[in-house]
This record gives structure tokens, sequence and C-alpha cells, in this order.
């Protein structure tokens, strides 16, 4: 390898059917390209399909990017391989030698060590209960701390650990091993300080608030974006939140809310996906959704699953509104400079909407989640769309210098001038 090229592994990130997973990538290889001469990157993803990760792979468009995955391994993948030795070993471990299981588990990242600059720990909201207790990450952080290479966690929201108070005296103690936690918004960061951990805490932006958005080739066959719109992303996730856990009642709910905002605002509505991943994917659900509502007047067309993140980026910078459920979809919206709404069942996009605006008027909770409640809130955002553009056009180029601003201390971190 090129002396002065420097190596960055990306660890611990979902597969691109995520788009937000994509998008916190893009942003990142933007922002070490303009603090690092050339650097190159290999990205270790959890994925869940050797047919998927094939697919990642054929369909980077970045060549300065390697991809390798962690053979993490979940019940289904367990039976499906039950003859493997491995699969016999990999529960062995999981029961009884945890610190060895880490090792297995990322293995493929473990000859490249040695030649990073530095690991970051990338997938925005890994570091917190919100799909069970974290192992899988702070093992990657005991690898990496153990060969004594940089770590940082990157563009990342932390906790809160607080209703598994051994844990979070645990994690409290972990953290501060870590060189560098690179906090994406003021919650994360008020949290870090009230379980002590202070010295190593960088407050920045989401990486993918400087994603660039592309342009689809021949968008304007496919999608008629020649009025305004009103970008819409609903999720199956949400269906925890908003239903306790009905999928078919929270697909009802969905249906009468697209209907609402549909109807009330008369305006075209474009439901757009932000993750298909086989065990959540948003384009099912919204079509799912979408088959429930009789009356369209073709007035909502459901976007193709095919776009990546930085095209999807530019779908949603067409809207004159955007409403979504998926944290990524609502940072395209508002990087674009787009009047959003966010649908808020996790402090993630409250922290974000805080440190953007100063307040969280433009999130709604779970609960609130009816057709009245959204359609009413989203006429009333219409109404102020003009101040609330200028404001986040003001606003916005500090929020993409904070994002940036983690190159330097990255920079700072592994002591290169």
């Amino acid at each position: 390898m090129d002396e002065e090229r420097s190596l960055f592994i990306l660890a611990g990130n979902g597969p691109y059917t995520n788009r937000g997973c994509e998008a916190i990538v893009r942003g990142t290889t933007k922002i070490l390209r303009e603090h690092f001469k050339d650097p190159c990157f290999l990205c270790l993803t959890h994925i869940q399909s050797e047919e998927q990760f094939r697919r990642q792979c054929l369909e980077e468009v970045d060549p300065a990017i390697t991809h390798l995955r962690s053979h993490r391994m979940n019940k289904k993948q367990a039976l499906r391989n039950l003859w493997k030795p491995e699969t016999w070993l990999y529960a062995y471990r999981s029961r009884f030698d945890p610190a060895a299981l880490k090792y297995q588990v990322y293995r493929e990242m473990l000859p490249h060590l040695e030649d990073a600059a530095a690991v970051l720990s990338v997938g925005g909201d890994n570091y917190s209960l919100d799909y069970g207790v974290p192992k899988l990450f702070t093992g990657l952080d005991d690898i990496v701390l153990e060969k004594k290479k940089p770590l940082a966690i990157w563009g990342a929201s932390v906790g809160p650990f607080d209703t598994m108070p051994d844990y979070e005296r645990y994690m409290s103690c972990h953290l501060r091993e870590v060189p560098g936690i690179f906090a994406r918004e003021s919650v994360t960061i008020d949290y870090l300080n009230s379980i002590g951990v202070t010295e190593n805490v960088c407050p920045v932006a989401d990486p993918a608030f400087v994603m660039d958005p592309v342009k689809p080739e021949g968008i304007e066959d496919v999608l008629p974006l020649d009025e305004e719109a009103i970008g819409l992303n609903l999720s199956p996730l949400m269906a925890k939140y908003v239903t306790g856990g009905d999928l078919k009642a929270w697909a009802s709910k969905a249906a009468s809310i697209i209907e609402g905002v549909a109807k009330t605002t008369e305006m075209p509505v474009y439901l757009i996906p932000h993750v298909t991943n086989p065990t959540s994917n948003d384009h099912e659900f919204m079509q799912r959704a979408l088959s429930l509502i009789t009356d369209r007047n073709g007035n909502i067309t459901l976007v193709s699953p095919e776009y990546n993140a930085a095209e999807t980026k530019w779908i949603i910078s067409q809207m004159a509104f955007f409403a979504g459920a998926r944290t990524h979809s609502t940072i395209a919206a508002l990087s674009s400079g787009i009047p959003t709404l966010s649908f808020a069942y996790s402090i993630k996009a409250q922290g974000i909407n805080r440190d953007i605006f100063g307040h969280t008027d433009y999130c709604m909770e779970p609960t609130d989640l009816d057709a009245e409640g959204v359609a009413d809130q989203v006429t009333s955002m219409l109404d102020k769309s003009a101040a609330i553009r200028n404001d986040l056009a003001g606003r916005l180029p500090g929020v993409q210098r904070a994002a940036l601003s983690a190159g330097t201390g990255l920079k700072h971190l592994i002591g290169v001038n």
C-alpha cells in the first residue's frame, strides 16, 4: 500500500439496503477526504446473507472502498448451517467464551488492523438498547483497544442505558476507555456527561449531513417531479412504538395517515422507502398500507426501492415537504433545506431537531400519530414553509461544518498534523 495513503476501517455498520447506513459511509468518506490525502476504506458490515453481501460489493460506486463482512450469526442462520463446525463453535463461544467469540465475529478485520490509521465504529445508534444489549459493538471496541489501534465511535448517538443500572455502570467504564466519541447530537453529550463520560467526547453532526445528492439517471421518465409534492417515509419498525408491535394495526393506521395527508393538502404524495432489509422493509410496508387505501385519485406514488442513498436524497430534495420515520430519511430532507416533520420514536430524532432548531416542535411522538394529528401538523408546517426554509438555510452551514470538523478531531486523535 502507498505509504502516504491512510487506511480507515469503518466497522459495525448495517448493509446498504439500509440507506441510512450507506449515507453514513458516503458522508464519512467525504469528511476523511477533506482531511487526509487520498484515503482508502475497508467497510466491515454486519450483513444478513452471502447474497446480500455479493450485491453490496457489486453495487459499490466508490473504488476506494473494499467490503468485508462480519461473521455474526442469528438463530435462523445457525439452524440453516447446523452441519458446519463453525456454527457449533459460535454457539459454544456465545455461551461460554464471549472473549473468543468477538474474534470469530470480526476475523476478516484482524489481518488489516496493523495497516489501519484508525478504526471508526460507525452505524449511528448502535451503542444503545434500541436493538438489545450492544455486546457486538463493545466487542469490536475491545479488539481494537487490545491491539492498541486508534478507535473512534463515529457520528453516534449513545445510550441511554438507565433501564439497566448495572449495565449502565459497565458502559460508563467502557466508554471512558474509548479514545474518541464523536457525538452527533447534544442529547448524547448530556447523557454521557451524566454518567461521567466527558474527557473523550467531541461534538459533531451526523456524517450524512454532508453526503452529496445524485440525480438518478432517467428519473424524469419514472417520477413526474414537476409539481410541489410531499414525501412520506413510514417504517414497519414504528409498529413497536405506535401499536405495541401489531403490524396489521399499524399498516391500517399508516394507510389512514397517508390518505389523510393526501386529501387534506391536495398535493401529490410520494412514499419514499429508506430501509429495505429483508427483516424490516419500508417499501413492502408502505405497499401494504397503500393497498388498504381505496380512494387514491392517482395522487399517491410509491417510489421504487432501487435508488441508492445519494439518489434517494436527491428525490427527497425535490419535495416541498417531507415527513419521515427513519432518522436518515429526515437527515436527507433537513440537509437539503426541506421543511421536515420527524416521527420521533427515539431520542436521536429529538436531539437532532433540538440542535438544528433549538426546539422539537417539528417532531411527533408515536402516541400522537393518527390521520388527523399528522395532517394537522403537516398543514401547519406547510403554512410556515418559507420561514422554515429560511431558518434551515441559516443553520445548515453550521451543521455541515460540525460534521466536517470530525475529520479535524480524528487527525488530533491519531496524532497527524
